[in-house]
């Protein structure tokens, strides 16, 4: 028997948590109903609020225009304007599945019949209806400030296999000047877009032939890297780290026993030779423990450190991938410490402070940390899950950290700190781990003698700081819009002479600072002036020195500054010293 009840949603608190959520879920609603109105007979498939924005999918023989999508927003206008009432309907599970079948919604069908209960919810407005929990605004009316964003492939839930559906993106705010503002926010992103800026600056690209998600890396890109990593490094060494290398796969049997095969779904297909599986490796932490159990370890020894710049193979469906954010080789900044209970506390601390030093060093100066808790599916025990948890939480008072809990959302082994950091777009970017495992020490069965002379499990702290190489470098992109400060650009600086006649002492600026370990690069193009200054500016070049007849008499150059224009004449060995200067310093600006 279907029971029709007063929507008793109630209009959110536009400040409190889960109001923009509310909001866009009921957006996501009318987006479906204005497609029914103008394209009848399209089946809908689930429609959710995600982060900034919300959604909805559909089953259709043609695919969605730019045209339609204008279409599509207009009739979500008049549908708003008309503050139809949203009604939430129950029914029994039959009632409901012979309503949707007789609407022709077979997707929707399928979810009632494999998710709903012996009642199920509804939620209406005038001729639309739909299967949903809710909850929701009560009238469209309410739902004023939105905007269609675009359209892509999407497959039903999820399964490559499964039927290809078009996803249609909004997103939807309580005001318009919210609403403008985030406009803005995707436009500025748009123009930093890493993929478009790392083409233009020729520092990385993809290859389909190659395959999907794998980074090739060009000269300008590799010198960052490399950069990066020295720095990386040179900082461990000085925080009591060792450094590793560790092989790229390993037996299966590995595998198995750390419980990636049972728990971890992202792992390629095994290999075999001579009759033995292999394994190409998702993570780095097996190897580690491999080390660490080489040799009887004492009390005495610990904590031991070991870091390595790890590459790691994970499947990723084509469909996620994204440019250097989501790839399927990538190299973790890794490492993992075992230490004693009376040490994990400190270390813990430790490394959230490591990881702070870092994003200083980077020219990030807000982030968030989460602690993220037992997912549903995990190894071990609960009880050292709990206590797991409890020694983070501890570490993060104690340290005086201000953080927020993410129910769920640890890995399958422990429990873990993240930290995101905010770009100059205040969008939020996951970069740091630091994750506590009860678990791998008991599988691999690590042990130290303690000051009794028995064996004890070392505790296990799995931490990485960028996160991987290349998801920070695409970070870095955008943030900086592809201007690197002066320690990090592939060319620091680059030396154009007017004429062919100034060439020689171009040649002899640019070997004095690669002398003084600086990246310099002469421009001995038979090129006219301006089109070099052209060049180097679009290449963001921090620092440009021009030549010709003038500065090659007084021994000088002329200075341009990257974004800043024409300094005027510069003393070469000054230049030189203040530069070596704000090279160590990592200094995020240039100031001569």
């Amino acid at each position: 028997m279907r029971k029709m009840e007063d929507n008793k949603d109630m209009s959110p608190d536009k400040g409190s948590a889960g109001a923009l959520e509310l909001l866009r879920h009921s957006a996501s609603h009318l987006l479906a109903h204005a497609v029914l109105e103008l394209f009848p007979g399209t089946q809908v498939g689930i429609g959710p609020a995600v982060e900034n924005a919300f959604y909805y999918d559909f089953l259709r023989a043609e695919p969605f225009s730019l045209q339609d999508l204008d279409a599509i927003e207009k009739k979500m206008q008049e549908l708003a304007r008309a503050d139809l009432p949203i009604e939430k309907v129950t029914f029994s599970k039959t009632e409901a599945i012979r309503l949707f079948k007789e609407l022709g919604q077979e997707l929707k069908v399928e979810l009632i019949q494999e998710k709903a209960g012996d009642q199920v919810t509804c939620y209406r407005q005038g001729k639309f209806i739909d299967f949903c929990l809710g909850p929701h605004m009560p009238s469209t009316g309410q739902i004023k400030y939105f905007k269609l964003l675009s359209v892509s492939g999407a497959y039903w839930k999820g399964d490559e296999k499964g039927r290809q559906l078009q996803r249609i993106y909004g997103t939807a705010f309580f005001t318009k000047q919210e609403l403008d503002d985030y406009l803005h926010l995707l436009e500025e992103a748009k123009k930093r877009d890493h993929r478009r800026l790392g083409a233009e600056l020729d520092l990385f690209s993809f290859n389909e032939d190659l395959g999907g998600g794998l980074v090739l890396w060009h000269p300008k890109g590799a010198v960052v890297r490399q950069v990066i990593e020295s720095f990386w490094r040179e900082e461990h060494v000085r925080e009591g780290y060792d450094y590793l290398y560790t092989p790229h796969l390993a037996k299966l049997d590995v595998w198995r026993r750390s419980g990636h095969t049972e728990f971890y779904d992202a792992m390629f297909p095994p290999l075999e030779s001579e009759d033995i599986e292999y394994e190409i490796k998702p993570m780095n932490c097996p190897f580690h423990i491999m080390v660490y159990n080489s040799r009887q370890r004492s009390y005495r020894d610990l904590p031991i450190r070991y870091a390595e710049l790890g590459t790691v193979y994970r499947y990723e469906r084509s469909g996620v991938l994204h440019g250097l954010l989501r790839v399927r080789g990538f190299t973790q900044d890794d490492a993992h410490i075992f230490c004693r209970g009376d040490q994990l506390e400190e270390e813990v601390i430790k490394t959230v402070r490591f990881a702070k030093h870092f994003f200083t060093a980077f020219g990030f100066e807000e982030y968030d940390i989460y602690l993220s808790t037992r997912p549903e599916k995990y190894v071990g025990r609960l009880e050292d899950w709990d206590k797991a948890e409890a020694a983070l939480k501890h570490a993060l008072k104690d340290a005086d950290l201000a953080y927020k809990v993410d129910e769920g959302a640890g890995v399958f082994y422990g429990p873990k700190i993240d930290i995101k950091v905010k770009d100059i777009l205040k969008r939020s970017w996951q970069c740091t781990t630091v994750q506590l495992d009860f678990n791998l020490s008991e599988r691999f069965d690590l042990n130290y003698t303690g000051e009794d002379g028995k064996d004890h499990r070392p505790f296990m702290i799995h931490r990485a700081l960028l996160g991987s190489l290349e998801r920070f470098f695409g970070l870095l992109i955008e943030h900086f819009n592809g201007n690197f400060p002066l320690w990090l650009a592939p060319v620091q600086v680059a030396i154009l002479p007017i004429a062919e006649r100034h060439h020689e002492y171009a040649g002899k600026l640019d070997a004095l600072f690669k002398d003084n370990k600086l990246r310099s690069q002469a421009d001995l193009r038979r090129e006219k002036i301006n089109y070099k200054i052209r060049e180097a500016e679009s290449q963001k070049i921090p620092l440009i020195l021009v030549v010709g007849d003038k500065e090659v008499a007084a021994g000088t150059a002329s200075l341009r500054i990257h974004g800043q224009g024409d300094k005027g004449q510069v003393n070469v060995s000054e230049f030189l010293d203040k530069v070596k200067k704000l090279n160590e310093h990592k200094s995020q600006a240039v100031n001569l």
